[in-house]
Order: structure tokens, then C-alpha cells, then sequence
């Protein structure tokens, strides 16, 4: 790799909090914890929070930490400085389990606390805030605890979970702009999407061939998806390869770009095919309040059918629905109302790249905030950037396999896993 590199497979030690919605609906949260927690000897984790949109809990973390003792004497074989396992589910904290509204904020969290607390301590290295899930809890730290930002590196894998966390990202992106921020919204899908996906290097083959009947953890991997996702890993691995202090270089989580200005689109009226907002961007609807809506009335935005609904905040002249769209593509949507003057409207809105014009530009007001990078020689298929990690596959999953054999232990000269094979 033709980069700097102070990654930690070159001996540097990074500090991380991970905000998981691990046990949620969509499994590669618990794939990327195992990968973690593989290479768990070579950070040091001060945090594992969970903050879902769905159903997942503090204890959804605790089960991988499960697996992970069962496989702890045999990883401990190998380097010394793997976490015992109650030193990890101390760090195992419970994040906002609900949205926090319009605001993005809400009541402090145990999750939000610990980011605080970390961020706080007397330590010259920045603090990694890796976000899978929402980003409620880094909100809530942020507005309680402004002070902690110049401490604060963030990595938010966003797309799909921006969806679930708009509220809680405007604010982000409103109150605190000088926040350092990687926001990848599809670079991440290098991780399984690209490269060479062939034999041993398919998402299939490679968990059959070098996950399954690894461990512990390698059963609780193929368990959550008999393939391979890890949607959430590229942001350890630019932390195991890559510049850390400079996010439009190579690493294995991808590189990026200075993000530019003009994301947000605002409409004071229902929409037709014929507007535009930009993708991954934010898209707010101002609707003139109609006559005889009350405090005690309701409304909900659906979009294209799907959930999260957006619950529309009467601000007395309007209302205000809030959403990011993760698609590029025609968005459609409902709004479902007791108040008979809004109930079944509806209409849409096309989601497109950004303009060149646009997208050349640096902010003038996120001068270290990076997003995907918009050059379409980088994309991976729809996925703007993902070639950036997809072009490292066979590094960053050979050098995986060589840690899953460490669930094993060596035992006359060959590999003998600390649970049964998989059927």
C-alpha cells in the first residue's frame, strides 16, 4: 500500500468505541464484531454500545463476547494482549433505544455517558467512534459534553442507518460542523460487493472455507449469515491499514472525499417526479399547516412503503417531515393522518448523485468531514467510492483467515477448534 500507514498491523495502537445495532435486523453487525474481535489484541477498546433502530440490546453484544471466551485460550496462544472477556462486557454499554425526534437529542444514555466518560480521559490520542447503528448516542454525547469533540474521530456508516438516525445526523451536522467525520454511505459495500469474488474469494467460499468450523466465533459468524457481509468492518480495517489522519488516502477501509455544501432540500409543498434532492442527502418537507390542525393531531411521511415512518413536527405555520433517501431513485410516499384534510396524500421525489459542480466543491462550513468519493471510475456497480475497498479483497481477507485459525488451537500439528465442526 503506497500510503502512510499507522495502522495497527503496524504496531499502532488506536483507542475505539463501537456503536452497534448489532441483534437488530440485519446480521453483519455480529459478523463484524467477530472480526473485531479477532483482532482485539491490537486496539484498545474502551467501548461497545448499543445503539439500534430495532430490536438489538446490550446483550446481543454479550453473546459474541460468549463465543469469544469459548475461543479466548486459544486466541490468548497466539499474542498475549487479547481483552479477558469480563473486561469487555464491562465495556458493554446500553444505548438510546428509541428516536430522539425532530431535535436529534433527547435524555442522556448510559451508551451516551461512556462516550463522554472516554473522551474525557487524560489520553493524547484521539478517541476512533466507530457507528454502525444509529448515531443517537454520539448526538447525545455531543450536545451534553461539547467540549469533547476536538477528542472525538468518527467513522459513521451510514446510507440505510442515516435513514433510521436523520434526525439525530441533522443535528450532528447542524450544531457541530468542525466534528472530524468520515460519513461512508456506500463505500462499505466494497467490503462484500467487488473485486475478486471468485473460488476461495467469494462471499460464500471464504466463509466456507476459512470461517466455518473456526471457533467459536466462527460458528456465531455463520450462524448470523452463511456469507459473508461485514458491511461495518472497512471501519477497523482503514484503522489496521491506512492513514489515520488522513481519510482521502488509501486504506482498507476506503478513501474519501472532502464532502461539499448544498446536501440539504428543503420543499414547501408535496412533490412530483420532476423535483430532485440528493442521495444520502437530507430531504425536509415544510407543509403549510393545514386550517384546523390541532396539537393533538397527527401525521406520519411513509416512503416508498417503507419504515421508518417521519412524523411530521407542527411548527404552527407547518409541518415538517424529515428523511435521507439511500437509494438513487424515484421515492414515493404516503402520508397517513387523523386529520381527514391530510390523510392519503401523496406524491415523490427523484434522488440522484450530485452534481459535478457540486461535488468538486469542499465545504466551507465541515472543513473535516469526508464522504464517498463521487468519481465514478471509484463505484462498485450503484455504489459510489466501494472500489476503494474492494480493490484491497484479497489483502484484507487473507490476512481475516489468518486470524480466524487462531480460534483454533495447534495440537500435534494441526488445527483443532475449540467447538464441533458445522454440519
Amino acid at each position: 500500500m503506497a500510503t502512510a500507514d499507522d495502522g495497527a498491523l503496524s504496531g499502532v495502537r488506536h483507542r475505539l468505541v463501537v456503536s452497534s445495532d448489532i441483534g437488530g435486523t440485519d446480521p453483519d453487525d455480529i459478523q463484524s464484531m467477530v472480526h473485531l474481535l479477532v483482532y482485539a489484541d491490537l486496539f484498545d477498546i474502551e467501548g461497545l454500545v448499543s445503539s439500534p433502530y430495532g430490536p438489538g440490546r446490550k446483550h446481543h453484544i454479550g453473546s459474541v463476547i460468549d463465543a469469544y471466551q469459548l475461543d479466548y485460550p486459544n486466541l490468548r496462544s497466539y499474542a498475549k494482549n487479547y481483552p479477558c472477556p469480563e473486561a469487555l462486557r464491562d465495556l458493554c454499554k446500553q444505548g438510546a433505544i428509541e428516536s430522539a425526534g425532530q431535535s436529534g437529542v433527547g435524555a442522556p444514555t448510559e451508551g451516551s455517558e461512556w462516550i463522554i466518560e472516554c473522551a474525557r480521559r487524560d489520553d493524547p490520542r484521539p478517541l476512533q467512534v466507530l457507528v454502525w447503528g444509529g448515531m443517537e448516542d454520539l448526538a447525545q454525547a455531543l450536545h451534553d459534553a461539547p467540549d469533547i469533540l476536538p477528542k472525538l474521530r468518527v467513522y459513521f456508516i451510514g446510507g440505510p442507518n442515516k435513514k433510521w438516525s436523520v434526525n439525530a445526523y441533522n443535528y450532528v451536522q447542524s450544531d457541530h460542523p468542525t466534528l472530524w467525520m468520515i460519513e461512508a454511505n456506500a463505500t462499505y459495500r466494497g467490503w462484500f460487493v467487488g473485486g475478486d469474488p471468485t473460488g476461495e474469494w467469494s462471499n460464500s467460499g471464504f466463509v466456507r472455507q476459512n470461517v466455518a468450523a473456526h471457533g467459536a466465533l466462527g460458528e456465531t459468524f455463520v450462524r448470523a449469515k452463511a456469507d459473508l457481509k461485514m458491511g461495518d468492518t472497512p471501519s477497523v480495517a482503514r484503522l489496521l491499514r491506512g492513514d489515520s489522519n488522513d481519510p482521502t488516502e488509501p486504506s482498507w477501509g476506503g478513501a474519501y472525499a472532502p464532502i461539499w455544501d448544498g446536501r440539504k432540500t428543503l420543499f414547501n409543498r408535496l412533490t412530483t417526479e420532476r423535483d430532485e434532492a440528493e442521495v444520502f442527502g437530507v430531504v425536509e418537507f415544510a407543509l403549510p399547516t393545514p386550517e384546523g390542525y390541532s396539537s393533538s393531531n397527527t401525521a406520519e411521511m411513509f416512503f416508498d412503503r417503507g419504515q421508518p415512518a417521519s412524523v411530521g413536527v407542527n411548527e404552527g405555520a407547518h409541518l415538517r417531515f424529515r428523511f435521507s433517501p439511500r437509494d438513487a431513485k424515484v421515492w414515493p410516499y404516503l402520508i397517513k393522518s387523523d386529520f381527514t384534510g391530510l390523510d392519503g396524500q401523496i406524491g415523490k421525489f427523484v434522488a440522484t448523485p450530485p452534481p459535478v459542480e457540486r461535488s468538486s466543491k469542499p465545504s466551507r462550513t465541515h472543513p473535516h468531514w469526508w464522504i464517498d468519493d463521487p468519481n465514478p471510475e471509484l463505484a462498485e456497480g450503484v455504489h459510489p467510492g466501494a472500489r476503494t475497498v474492494s480493490r484491497w479483497r484479497r489483502d484484507f481477507l487473507r490476512d481475516f483467515a489468518a486470524r480466524m485459525d487462531r480460534c483454533q488451537s495447534l495440537k500435534d500439528g494441526k488445527a483443532t477448534s475449540s467447538r464441533p465442526s458445522l454440519p
